[in-house]
């Protein structure tokens, strides 16, 4: 989330980095190219540039480029004397045909690991995926609604939003300890499994919080996250099922 969330809402969402660290798979990964951080960069100095140390950021651009550049000038001429072409082109051509290449690199690292991922993509993961966004979902909308309150809305309050969070929590333990086993399972397909706390979830007691005023906007939100934590329920059994 770009801006600050509220102090409930922090260390609720599942990263794309938490995701891969609990199913060991590269999920959710995506092909980097090479000119969005330049270009990110490129903006962040530029914003430093407008700031009141605009003098000073330029100062050291522009002297990280000439000390870079008398340095590479230096090695062609003790190393590479045959070279006729100017150093400064033969900068530009090596520093295109180096981004070149780390480009197709990353693609085919990136396929590679696209390949891991379906191969190993079983379909109660795949489930779990999905109420993993799900889940995200709901900590996006809440905090779409704490700005919509922030900018002058106070009507649209979450109420009881406390219970709200409580869910979120439950659900939130019930989705890691499904990926959890379901890797387990997975990596170790012939192993019994014993490690029976992981089966203990939180249902009955997130069932308990469930309200019957479905209309309201915290008995829609609790509503969702029983029903994640039911899928997940169900994937569980399923995975029990597996031993």
């Amino acid at each position: 989330m770009g801006r600050s969330v509220r102090n409930d809402l922090h260390g609720l969402e599942i990263s794309q980095r938490e995701l891969q660290n609990l199913t060991n798979l590269p999920v959710k990964d995506e092909l980097i190219i090479i000119s969005n951080p330049i270009n990110q960069l490129g903006k962040q100095i530029i914003k430093k540039i407008k700031g009141s140390e605009g003098a000073t950021v330029v100062f050291l651009v522009f002297s990280a480029f000439v000390f870079g550049y008398l340095v590479f000038d230096i090695i062609i001429k003790l190393f590479a004397n045959w070279i006729t072409i100017p150093s400064w082109v033969l900068l530009i051509v090596l520093c295109l045909w180096g981004g070149g290449f780390t480009q197709i690199f990353l693609y085919f690292w990136w396929k590679k690991r696209l390949k891991i991922l379906k191969n190993n993509l079983t379909s109660s993961l795949q489930i779990l995926l999905h109420d993993v966004d799900r889940y995200n979902s709901i900590i996006k909308a809440i905090d779409i609604n704490d700005q919509i309150e922030e900018a002058g809305n106070p009507t649209v309050i979450i109420k009881e939003r406390e219970r709200v969070i409580e869910a979120l929590k439950l659900t939130r333990n019930d989705l890691v300890r499904a990926l959890k086993t379901e890797r387990i399972l997975r990596e170790n397909k012939n192993f019994i499994l014993r490690n029976t706390e992981l089966f203990v979830n939180n249902l009955a007691t997130l069932t308990a919080m469930q309200v019957t005023e479905q209309a309201t906007e915290h008995g829609r939100l609790l509503n969702e996250a029983l029903q994640i934590a039911l899928d997940v329920q169900y994937e569980m059994k399923k995975l029990q099922s597996q031993e």
